[in-house]
């Protein structure tokens, strides 16, 4: 099952995320870039609904955007089991408007039995680091299914 659930996530590149088992996913919308064991490229369009006040993308939408991609990274691993978040930090160091194009790039840093760790670069087409990620996630008692 590991290469399986990989091959799938390989097999949406250019595709955009309409039909992910979570509802915020299929809200943010992203399209695959990249997939590879352990990393991850998702492209999203900033869209009106994602900006806060100021006209910029919302904190809690960059937020989503790299829990869910960093989420993705580690079911694509094909673990037994399914991982959860468990911790999530992320800095705030610019912005992105309306409109724009934004990558989340995630990397698995650590990859345990029980942890795993990963980070995560939300950057603009310019590659300017927008906002960057680390979370933990641990295994569940629940089983992987594609």
């Amino acid at each position: 099952m590991p290469d399986s659930i990989l091959k799938y996530f390989q097999s949406q590149i250019g595709k955009s995320i309409e039909k992910s088992s979570a509802s915020l996913g299929n809200w943010l919308n992203g399209t695959f870039v990249e997939v590879k064991e352990g990393e991850m490229t998702v492209s999203f369009v900033v869209r009106k609904d994602m900006t806060n006040p100021l006209g910029i993308l919302h904190g809690g939408a960059a937020s989503a955007i790299i829990d869910d991609v960093m989420g993705m990274t580690v079911y694509a691993l094909g673990k037994e089991f399914v991982y959860v978040t468990v911790s999530l930090t992320v800095d705030f160091l610019d912005n992105a408007k309306e409109g724009e194009t934004i990558y989340a790039k995630t990397r698995v840093v650590r990859n345990g039995k029980t942890l795993i760790n990963v980070e995560c670069q939300l950057t603009n087409e310019q590659n300017k680091v927008l906002a960057k990620g680390t979370s933990n996630f641990v295994a569940t008692s629940i089983k992987t299914t594609l």
